[in-house]
């Protein structure tokens, strides 16, 4: 294929020669996973509401489409392109959230959605991913500039961002928020008494959740009781795990997905797990775990501290967001209504999944810079793919400034967060080899 020969010099061609094409093609098999399991598991969940059988399947299908090509597009930009479509993002989501306050439609006691012609429109969801990207700018200003008020302007806007989901309400999503800003600014060379502060506050807020919000003191209360305080869907989904056991009980042959109201959605893992089984559990979770320990790994070995802030705060909400569903639907956490990224059925949580994961692979493909090539290193975590140049371009790294360090000390803090997120998928699969067995395990045991 001349068309993409590596002395090609289109844009097609200089993108892909310089993509992690391994994190594209795992991307796509987490999309592709979606695609069938949403004919798996929302025919039933249609036909109980009096729709079409394959109503959500189409939808869930053509969102999909879309989201992989718009992460196709926007993972062309440069990172000065995903700067500034980020801040446009951002900018948008926020007045379109401040919009639903007073003209959305509430559902479960929650203003979160507006309705444009025929679809729901979820806002908030489109401000994660430019919120990271727009944070991570502003804190690596400030390593640049020390006049730059880079730290107060991330937090403000922090601020005004949770204040809005505040007010929908969404705990879960702030949950999101506030780990992408607490892990780009202890990144970026938080001293420890502030981490101590911001641990204090995370605490001192998840008590008034629990005091101010009516459903978060009831998921957490059935959550911590040990005799049978599983919600309905809870203890639903653990019987499918059961029923499925290690190879499932096969496509279609699952009946746990005729009860549950969430099947397609929040609770489309325990489909999973009822009708391929925990091999298929394993498949999924391990995917999720090479899209993030890849990510991370291009992220520490990038030499632009605002790279490594933006695609840090992208991969802990893609990570938070699915470690979360699975983990709620094993009774490992409280349940939170939250998708299964690119797999439950959510036409703008998978459009901004897109949009956040594009945002990733345009910041970690190797790019043109006045001082050569600059970007991933050659040497990257499950690596049997170099990138290959056209010819007259080579690979340099290039110096920081002295203060335009990544952090304070020299500990591998994108290391660290992705062994965190092995840890917990760990967790979450070995509960299920649990239920499976029979054996009686603690709420909160690992």
């Amino acid at each position: 294929m001349t068309a993409l020969a590596r002395t090609d010099t289109s844009i097609v061609g200089r993108w892909w020669w310089t993509v992690d094409r391994w994190l594209l093609v795992a991307v796509v098999s987490i999309a592709m996973a979606g695609v069938i399991l949403s004919l798996a598991a929302s025919p039933p969940v249609a036909e109980r509401i009096g729709l079409d059988k394959f109503h959500f399947a189409r939808r869930q299908i053509v969102f999909i489409a879309m989201a992989l090509m718009v992460m196709v597009c926007v993972s062309f930009l440069g990172p000065r392109g995903v700067r500034r479509i980020a801040a446009l993002s951002t900018l948008a989501a926020l007045i379109l959230m401040t919009v639903t306050l007073f003209a959305g439609n509430e559902i479960k006691g929650a203003t979160r959605w507006l309705h444009v012609g025929g679809f729901s429109l979820q806002a908030s969801e489109f401000v994660k991913p430019g919120f990271a990207v727009l944070a991570a700018w502003l804190f690596a200003s400030r390593r640049l500039n020390d006049q730059f008020p880079g730290y107060a302007l991330a937090s403000g806007l922090y601020i005004i961002v949770a204040g809005l989901l505040l007010l929908q309400p969404d705990v879960g999503m702030i949950l999101v928020i506030s780990s992408i800003w607490a892990v780009q600014f202890f990144i970026v060379g938080l001293p420890w008494i502030l981490v101590a502060g911001i641990a204090s506050l995370f605490a001192a807020g998840s008590a008034a959740a629990y005091f101010a919000f009516d459903h978060v003191r009831l998921r957490v209360d059935r959550f911590l009781d040990p005799d049978g305080g599983q919600g309905y869907q809870v203890g639903r989904a653990l019987d499918a795990f059961r029923n499925g056991g290690w190879a499932g009980r096969g496509p279609g042959e699952g009946r746990v997905k005729e009860v549950l109201p969430d099947a397609h959605a929040d609770f489309i893992f325990a489909v999973v797990g009822e009708e391929f089984g925990l091999i298929a559990c394993i498949i999924i979770l391990g995917l999720f775990c090479f899209v993030v320990l890849r990510g991370f790994n291009n992220a520490a070995k990038d030499q632009d501290l605002f790279v490594l802030l933006a695609v840090a705060g992208l991969l802990t909400q893609f990570a938070l967001q699915a470690l979360i569903n699975m983990a709620s639907t094993v009774n490992l956490m409280p349940p939170k209504g939250m998708t299964l990224p690119f797999i439950s059925y959510g036409g703008s949580s998978t459009l901004a999944l897109g949009f956040g994961l594009g945002m990733v692979l345009a910041l970690t493909r190797s790019r043109p810079s006045s001082g050569g090539m600059r970007g991933r290193g050659h040497a990257t975590l499950l690596s049997c793919w170099r990138p290959v140049v056209p010819a007259g371009m080579s690979f340099q790294r290039k110096r920081w400034p002295e203060n335009y360090r990544r952090v304070d000390s020299d500990w591998p803090w994108s290391r660290i967060g992705a062994a965190m997120f092995s840890v917990v998928s760990w967790g979450i699969w070995r509960r299920i080899a649990f239920v499976l067995a029979g054996s009686p395990v603690k709420n909160w045991s690992l």
